[in-house]
């Protein structure tokens, strides 16, 4: 059994599912969330469009990991991993309005001092992030690396990720 205090981790997933690419984190926690088991320290969320109302969900967190399409001026499809004080200043080039309210909610929750100790952006440069539901052939191509990519900062963080096929249900003897 965990202790109490062990480390809480938030794998956040933000974006728009009706922008295209810009919907590649929340497809990412989506299919973490079907396809993996994790132990109840780490919350999975689909942040959506975001808001303050995610404020809360910070308290106690120890490492925040954000999954999001990031303007990084390079080639569709190109990954980044930003962390720590990277991160706000990678929101500076906003690619959509939901980036400004995670930079928003990174600054209330500082100001609170709920910042978790640490943040993590694994990101995605997009194609195009106007309307549509499916992302283009550049960003598809590395949804897999984006889900590997979170996976190994889990590991990082001490998490064991348990593929849910992989599950062993005993039924009655």
């Amino acid at each position: 059994m965990e202790s109490p205090a062990a480390p809480k981790v938030l794998v956040l997933g933000i974006g728009n599912l009706v922008m295209s690419d810009d919907g590649i984190g929340v497809k990412v926690v989506q299919r973490l969330q079907r396809e993996f088991r994790l132990p109840d320290r780490v919350e999975i969320m689909d942040g959506g469009t975001l808001g303050l109302d995610i404020l809360p969900r910070l308290e106690g967190i120890e490492q925040l990991i954000v999954v999001d399409a990031v303007e990084t001026g390079r080639p569709p499809g190109t990954l980044v991993r930003l962390s720590g004080d990277e991160i706000p200043l990678a929101l500076e080039t906003r690619l959509s309005p939901h980036q400004m309210g995670l930079k928003d909610l990174l600054a209330v929750s500082h100001l609170m001092g709920h910042s978790p100790r640490e943040m993590i952006l694994v990101g995605i440069q997009p194609g195009s992030i106007e309307m549509g539901t499916e992302l283009t052939p550049e960003v598809e191509l590395h949804v897999e690396t984006m889900m590997a990519a979170v996976l190994e900062e889990l590991k990082r963080c001490g998490i064991e990720v348990t593929p849910k096929e992989q599950q062993i249900t005993l039924g009655p003897l």
